[in-house]
């Protein structure tokens, strides 16, 4: 399946990081939009998988579908851009700057969220007959997790939002491997199989993503969930996505680009031999 080494694959990425960060606001945020929709998408399938067969073991093993479609596609999760842009900084590419990177992470959130909040409302008119009925046993299971992933973790305190960040650090742990193993082939057939295994494994393990949140948070509350839009960033959002920034970039990009990227051999130039 055409397998790069990882000292090439590590220098794709930091060419990726330094490739998202130039591009315009406009294609930042259409790309971050479309990411959030299809994820959205890929959630609502997986829950639905989970709802009717009642083993949620073929949702997760189904879910990484639109993980793969969107990187296909060559969208942008946020918690992808986490930890590739910061790897142009540390290589020190021209042009790079912790303001482009903290402004990259600002567009792409609000694409993503977005994009997520756009299939959130058009999945809660289909599941409600246009708000005009209950939502069904899917709607209501949507429901359900919003409660159990904000008022659960509340009533644990600290105790709840450190398990909410630490779970997050563990997604991202295994959805940058997920964007990282979409570079390690250049046939698709690799590539999908890079990606599913580790995107597979964080949703069958419940671990908490902060795109996938920003799809199950709102549509929950438009459905029935008993609990507030405060309830979902505090307890839910803020401690997510602090716990995806860190976990991919220090799981997953930091040890690649220190143990890969910064050790690999450097080609040295052969001399042209001079015509006799």
């Amino acid at each position: 399946m055409a397998y790069l080494a990882p000292s090439e694959f590590v220098t794709k990425m930091v060419d990726a990081g330094e490739s998202k960060l130039n591009m315009s606001t406009r294609d930042t945020f259409i790309r971050a939009f479309m990411a959030g929709a299809i994820l959205a998408l890929a959630a609502v399938f997986a829950v639905t998988v989970a709802v009717q067969t009642g083993v949620f073991l073929i949702g997760a093993l189904l879910f990484p579908v639109g993980f793969c479609m969107l990187y296909l596609m060559g969208f942008d999760l946020l918690t992808g851009v986490f930890m590739l842009t910061p790897l142009a900084l540390l290589d020190k590419r021209p042009g790079v700057t912790p303001r482009g990177i903290l402004r990259n992470w600002g567009w792409v959130f609000l694409g993503n969220f977005a994009g997520a909040l756009t299939v959130a409302v058009m999945m809660s008119f289909v599941f409600t007959m246009g708000f005009s009925t209950d939502p069904g046993a899917v709607g209501t299971k949507i429901a359900g997790i919003g409660e159990a992933r904000t008022l659960g973790y509340e009533e644990y305190g600290l105790a709840g939002w450190m398990t909410i960040f630490i779970r997050g650090m563990l997604c991202n742990w295994m959805v940058s491997m997920g964007v990282v193993g979409a570079m390690i082939s250049t046939h698709v057939s690799g590539k999908v199989l890079a990606m599913w295994m580790p995107i597979m494994l964080f949703f069958f393990m419940g671990f908490e993503h902060s795109v996938v949140n920003m799809f199950l948070f709102p549509s929950a509350m438009i459905m029935g969930g008993n609990f507030s839009i405060m309830d979902y960033f505090l307890w839910n959002e803020i401690p997510t996505v602090l716990g995806n920034l860190i976990g991919g970039l220090a799981f997953t990009g930091l040890t690649l680009y220190t143990t890969h990227y910064k050790t690999a051999p450097k080609r040295v130039a052969t001399p042209l031999r001079k015509a006799a």
